[in-house]
């Protein structure tokens, strides 16, 4: 039969226009027809027509998914009281599971594994806080003993911006009016803050004893949407690795930072080394802008102790230090834990920060991270974005990092794998 011929793609005469569409994809194409790129190769089907867009045109959604986005942020922005100490009780729980599964693999029973965690949760997060807390309060006992040093510093200050011909009169009596105990207030007012934000961290963590008591369960729990959504553990499993990751290299490089700045510290001479080196070493948690943070105390305890030199002392030494680690080095081991470039990073610090504040500016890796894996990785035709948030290819510089990349690439194609659809062969005939 002729529709025999033409499913067989033998010689005979192709099937008549209505012969069906076998006939159709069998015969020939015309001399001056051009070849279509992508066809399918014999023996596969065509992939079916995509669906259709939709009725709205795309500029109308895009405009409505910006204003959903926008009504959301605004949302979590409101509750920031809330939502800040639930994601850094999250992030730590992820940071230290690894703990608990290694005690289970050695035997140990899943509530005694929990109770560990739970424990080093609470650890982290007061020493954290009392770090904190101390610093500021240190801070705050040494100012009033440089009262009088902060005085003659400003009235020297006036007085040579007037030999210039700057300063008015109107802020040569603002100076000659200005409490001097204002600053002591300053500093306790915002150590005041502190510790009701602590008392705060506080009592919402005792209301999430019961993420770390659950953590033993999560991994049947994924196994269980993965029946369902087989690519977001996947993804979600990438967000572990990276926060993990990420805070691992934090805290490796920000011991050398606090180390070598302690030691700097104490040799200019500026009291409370120790203090401004644990300072440094919390600060480094915050991308990019983290040292200024800690350069702050011990620098206005250098202009108000040694005078302009020994602030420019304090304040190269600060930078020398934390350009070389923070800026050149350890950037280097963060684009490779976690994937993301330096402007993306100084790009989510300020923006997590205007949404949670401070709890932001310390999360924005990890919630930039968490949101990449939900809206990126977790679907194959986000991933070209990925090329976009992250640094620069280039060849993995560790084993690894190279091992680290290898993962994530066979994580990425196991998100493609199941999204694409396997083509479906024709059964020939004898």
């Amino acid at each position: 039969m002729v529709v025999q011929q033409g499913r067989r793609g033998g010689a005979g005469q192709p099937a008549p226009t209505g012969g069906g569409d076998a006939g159709e994809a069998a015969a020939p194409a015309a001399p001056d027809a051009e070849p279509q790129a992508g066809a399918p190769a014999p023996g596969v089907l065509p992939q079916a027509p995509q669906a259709p867009e939709g009725l709205l045109p795309r500029w109308l959604l895009l405009l409505v998914g910006g204003a959903t986005a926008t009504i959301a942020i605004a949302g979590v922005r409101s509750i920031a009281w809330l939502v800040g100490p639930v994601l850094v009780a999250l992030v730590v729980v992820i940071a230290l599971m690894p703990v608990q599964r290694v005690l289970e693999r050695l035997g140990w029973p899943r509530w005694a594994g929990a109770t560990v965690l739970l424990v080093l949760v609470w650890a982290v997060l007061l020493a954290f806080v009392a770090l904190l807390v101390v610093s500021i309060a240190q801070f705050a006992a040494l100012l009033p003993d440089y009262a009088g040093q902060a005085e003659v510093l400003l009235a020297e200050v006036v007085t040579d911006l007037n030999d210039r011909g700057i300063v008015s009169g109107q802020l040569s009596d603002l100076v000659a009016d200005f409490d001097y105990g204002q600053l002591v207030g300053v500093a306790t007012g915002l150590l005041t803050r502190v510790t009701d934000a602590a008392t705060t961290l506080v009592l919402l963590l005792s209301a999430l004893v019961f993420l770390a008591i659950e953590s033993g369960g999560w991994g049947r729990r994924l196994a269980l949407v993965a029946a369902e959504r087989p690519h977001l553990p996947i993804a979600l499993g990438l967000f572990s690795r990276g926060t993990r990751s990420y805070l691992l290299v934090s805290t490796v490089f920000g011991a050398i930072v606090a180390v070598f700045d302690a030691i700097a510290l104490a040799v200019i001479g500026i009291p409370l080394p120790i203090v401004w080196g644990l300072l440094a070493f919390i600060t480094n948690y915050v991308p990019n802008i983290g040292f200024v943070l800690g350069l702050v105390p011990p620098a206005i305890l250098g202009l108000l102790s040694g005078g302009w030199t020994e602030f420019w002392v304090v304040v190269a030494v600060y930078a020398l230090l934390n350009f070389v680690v923070q800026t050149l080095v350890q950037p280097r081991f963060v684009g490779d834990s976690v994937g993301l470039s330096m402007t993306v990073t100084f790009v989510a610090l300020l923006f997590w920060g205007w949404v949670l504040g401070a709890l932001g500016a310390l999360l924005a890796i990890p919630l930039t991270l968490l949101v990449k894996a939900l809206l990126v990785d977790v679907d194959p035709r986000g991933h070209w974005l990925d090329a976009l948030l992250r640094e620069e290819p280039r060849a993995p510089r560790t084993s690894r990092a190279r091992q680290r990349a290898d993962r994530r690439r066979a994580a990425l194609a196991s998100v493609r794998a199941l999204h694409v659809p396997r083509p479906h062969r024709r059964h020939h005939e004898d």
